[in-house]
């Protein structure tokens, strides 16, 4: 199925078309389907963004749209930044003043407190109406400096628990490597976004057939 990806963010885009390529699942970005529109994100979940975002875009292009809300809850600052991860600083998207402030926020945090999950909640929107929310986890810790430059956001900061090849391969993370360490390859196999795109997958030929199936009913 193709899609038109709600996001402007281009690391973002280039994640999602990296997973669902292998997946058979072609992705467009809604800039070069010709949307600017950006929704305002005034949801207090992961999963309301998304579909915020999502449904937005559907009522623009009425084709399927496929978005993402995701962020990095720390635990020994009560979640925080959670949705509001993009713009922590104050400003969105500048990635070192929001790092900057995360440190900030954990000095003093010994390294055993400073859990962390980056979370990624995908919504689908079809063009039939319905919609679809699928989440993902990637546990880790939170580092004391930045480390590796593949990466954006709070890649440099953040250690998974696990690295691997793919979903089912794993094995602990025992050079504690950020993510911006890690090749795409190493990151897209236990990655918050991987993990909640393999739950879409697994039930999206179900959720496709349905639709089939409804299509047929109401065209007797």
């Amino acid at each position: 199925m193709d899609y038109i990806a709600a996001t402007n963010n281009k690391n973002k885009l280039k994640e999602m078309q990296r997973i669902l390529t292998r997946v058979g699942g072609d992705v467009i970005g809604q800039r070069d389907a010709g949307i600017t529109f950006e929704p305002e994100e005034n949801g207090t979940t992961f999963a309301e963004n998304a579909l915020i975002k999502a449904k937005a875009i559907f009522k623009i292009c009425g084709k399927a749209v496929i978005s993402d809300d995701s962020g990095l809850c720390v635990d020994a600052i009560n979640g925080a930044p959670g949705v509001h991860s993009a713009r922590y600083c104050g400003r969105h998207g500048d990635d070192k003043a929001n790092n900057e402030k995360l440190l900030y926020m954990l000095r003093g945090v010994p390294e055993g407190a400073r859990t962390a999950a980056f979370v990624s909640n995908i919504c689908i929107y079809l063009p039939d109406g319905r919609h679809f929310n699928f989440e993902g986890r990637c546990e880790g810790a939170i580092a004391f400096e930045e480390a590796g430059t593949n990466g954006f956001g709070y890649d440099p900061l953040f250690i998974p628990d696990e690295i691997g090849t793919s979903l089912t391969d794993t094995q602990p993370n025992e050079m504690q490597y950020t993510y911006a360490q890690l090749t795409d390859d190493q990151k897209d196999s236990i990655s918050h976004r991987a993990h909640a795109l393999a739950l879409m997958e697994q039930q999206l030929p179900k959720i496709l057939a349905e639709s089939s199936t409804q299509f047929k009913a109401g065209s007797i």
